[in-house]
């Protein structure tokens, strides 16, 4: 594959804080792209060359016992491989196991800042975080963490009409544009006291759905904060350290608690719903750079992310 555009994911991030060891040094990172096929193997029939597709984040045969489950992030000859465990997308070329699994064509006429968020950023935000809490009509909702995967997230919830979204961030730029997509309450959360804060507005019952988007104990503990009874607790964020789980206060909640590798199984349907120009992730996007000043990329949204830094 010939890449003609690709982004940086927050994962990038914890991967170059070491977070996830696995990943050894030289690694070429990135899992998110657009393309052009240059060069297609025996074993692929559904894409030929020349044709531009979307890549998805996730590697999948559809043929093992996961990827008959809907599960292709554990997929036994892929899921996350790409800048994990094979060079990635942040590259002028990228190799694609699998591809007839973990490939999509791309719509003509369509924009690929727009369509370059359906290969990761879309699917886990909606996958991850709203379909594992369980959004329903009516519902209050908090967002912790207000990065692209938590504005994703954000722009999805809507999809079922929750009564109140709150976004909760360190950062009042970030928050400003949540405001802009769609958050009823913005909290920074600076000040120490984001849970308090929420209870308070909710009148000490809490919110029906947490959803985790940074992956750090901070965060994940003012979740635990303000789940209301019955509510979901859905972890999206990529966690590098352990976190404290307060059995003592949520035993007796009636909560549920989900994580989640995103499965990339949604894809079709939300590149439906781009298409339609009902969801618009080309707002997601601040910054460009060239290939060649991929580093300088980086640097930028370490700096934009810094809830990420140690």
């Amino acid at each position: 594959m010939r890449i003609t555009t690709t982004t940086i994911c927050g994962t990038d991030l914890h991967i170059l804080k070491g977070d996830l060891p696995a990943v050894t040094d030289g690694r070429i990172l990135g899992h998110e792209g657009i393309g052009v096929v240059e060069q297609v193997g025996t074993g692929v029939s559904e894409f030929h060359v020349g044709d531009k597709v979307i890549i998805s984040c996730v590697t999948a045969c559809l043929k093992c016992d996961f990827c008959k489950r809907g599960m292709y992030s554990h997929c036994r000859h892929g899921g996350w491989i790409l800048g994990y465990t094979l060079d990635g997308t942040q590259a002028e070329y990228v190799r694609i196991p699998q591809a007839d699994g973990s490939l999509y064509a791309f719509p003509s006429g369509g924009d690929e800042e727009a369509l370059v968020m359906l290969s990761d950023i879309l699917p886990t935000g909606f996958e991850c975080g709203v379909l594992n809490g369980k959004v329903k009509p009516g519902d209050t909702v908090a967002i912790v963490g207000a990065g692209p995967v938590g504005l994703a997230v954000l722009l999805t919830a809507q999809f079922y009409s929750p009564a109140a979204i709150f976004m909760i961030d360190l950062d009042d730029k970030r928050l400003a544009v949540a405001k802009q997509f769609g958050a009823t309450n913005l909290i920074n959360s600076a000040d120490g006291h984001a849970a308090h804060h929420v209870m308070e507005l909710t009148e000490g019952a809490g919110v029906d759905v947490a959803i985790e988007a940074v992956g750090i104990p901070a965060t994940f503990d003012i979740c635990q904060a303000i789940v209301a009874a019955g509510g979901h607790i859905a972890n999206v964020g990529v966690h590098g350290k352990p976190v404290e789980l307060h059995m003592e206060k949520l035993w007796d909640r009636n909560i549920s608690l989900t994580t989640r590798l995103v499965d990339t199984v949604t894809t079709p349907m939300l590149l439906k719903v781009v298409r339609s120009g009902k969801l618009q992730p080309s707002q997601l996007v601040t910054h460009r750079f060239a290939m060649n000043d991929a580093r300088r990329g980086h640097r930028v949204q370490s700096l934009e992310a810094r809830d990420l830094l140690p």
